[in-house]
């Protein structure tokens, strides 16, 4: 595919998969992402033909208009989106395949200085929530969703979320619809219950004796936990 193709298909990729967008003239006022992609398209082309001082201008020229960093040394796939494009960050070696959706404030990064890949590979239909860092040569597998200001700092099987500081990877409850970063499981509080229900088990397999000691230590902490609260008012 051409590089005025390829340009053509990111316009096309806009108007199929963003409801807000009413008119072609906002494409050329509101889509900072797209602008991003279409500088992005040309100083890439050039840089892979040796003419890197003049493929690093254009994407200079990128960030100013844009507040979009996309190395051209980047590989980028088709039909990538990336939706509002504020602050998105994409390192030198970044991989990201077809069908990917961006948000604002992420960054694909490295964490090594040393020379070769040093930052992730973006598998084909991946959705990167708002503010997400994924850091390192690492594999963010296909169809996985990372939710909004995670921070994945290893491999993402394919069909997988990821969420938390550090990322945790979740399978389960999985939905595939591109749109549904939003429908992400609250780890912590899941952690929490199953905790709590551990307890509960714990207690109702002790001694009647024990129990009766136990009662005694939950009313006193419970009122140290009352005073703590009742001391910030």
């Amino acid at each position: 595919m051409s590089l005025f193709q390829t340009i053509k298909e990111d316009f096309a990729n806009v108007k199929k998969n963003d409801p807000a967008l009413h008119s072609n003239i906002e494409l050329f006022f509101n889509y900072p992402g797209l602008w991003a992609l279409v500088f992005y398209r040309i100083s890439h082309s050039l840089y892979s033909r040796g003419f890197k001082s003049i493929a690093r201008f254009i994407s200079a020229i990128n960030l100013f208009f844009t507040m979009i960093d996309i190395h051209p040394a980047a590989t980028i796939g088709k039909r990538v989106f990336i939706d509002h494009g504020t602050g998105v960050v994409i390192g030198e070696t970044a991989i990201i395949g077809d069908d990917v959706l961006i948000y604002q404030q992420v960054t694909l990064g490295g964490v090594s200085t040393n020379q070769g890949k040093r930052h992730p590979t973006v598998e084909d239909g991946v959705v990167i929530g708002a503010g997400a860092k994924v850091l390192g040569n690492i594999t963010i597998g296909a169809n996985s969703k990372v939710g909004a200001n995670s921070v994945v700092i290893k491999d993402v099987p394919p069909n997988s979320t990821a969420v938390g500081i550090p990322a945790r990877i979740v399978k389960r409850g999985f939905d595939k619809t591109p749109l549904s970063h939003n429908k992400i499981p609250d780890v912590n509080k899941e952690i929490f219950e199953y905790l709590i229900k551990r307890i509960e088990t714990l207690e109702d397999s002790m001694p009647e004796d024990r129990k009766k000691y136990i009662k005694d230590r939950d009313s006193k902490l419970d009122k140290l936990y009352d005073n703590f609260i009742h001391s910030m008012d």
